[in-house]
């Protein structure tokens, strides 16, 4: 995260006018990691699936981010689903193949009324990889 609270390593925005909802919506995709087999090579897994996440919100208003590292490398391939004042959601065990359902999961979210991605209608590779969810910083009233 920068100065500005952006995520700006590797960072690529997709925009159009499908709607305001979505440009609340940013996937941030882990660009460091690695597939099965630990490899170094480079593309990397994690930049396959960034790459895969660009293509399939190229229709819309979503934002895509890379980052370095997520924290989750047991888990591999991983990501993040975000939206100012709601939960934000952090998935693991996803494939280079994955975008579409984190841009699915992130409609879902932009039309999301009480600011939580609805499991019953999660892509399968959401629902069961799902590794945390993160409530807002306003929830938290200690």
């Amino acid at each position: 995260m920068d100065q500005n609270g952006s995520f700006s390593a590797g960072t690529e925005d997709n925009s159009s006018a499908d709607g305001e909802a979505l440009a609340g919506v940013t996937v941030i995709v882990c660009a460091s990691c690695r597939d099965e087999t630990g490899s170094d090579a480079h593309p990397r897994a994690g930049e396959l699936l960034a790459d895969d996440t660009r293509r399939a919100a190229s229709d819309g208003n979503i934002r895509i981010h890379t980052v370095e590292c997520l924290g989750n490398c047991k888990r591999r391939l991983s990501a993040a689903i975000l939206r100012n004042g709601c939960w934000s959601y952090v998935f693991g065990d996803l494939t280079v193949t994955s975008g579409a359902d984190l841009v699915a999961g992130a409609k879902l979210f932009a039309t999301s009324t009480d600011g939580l991605i609805p499991w019953r209608d999660r892509p399968a590779s959401l629902k069961c990889g799902l590794v945390a969810r993160i409530p807002p910083l306003d929830l938290l009233k200690d």
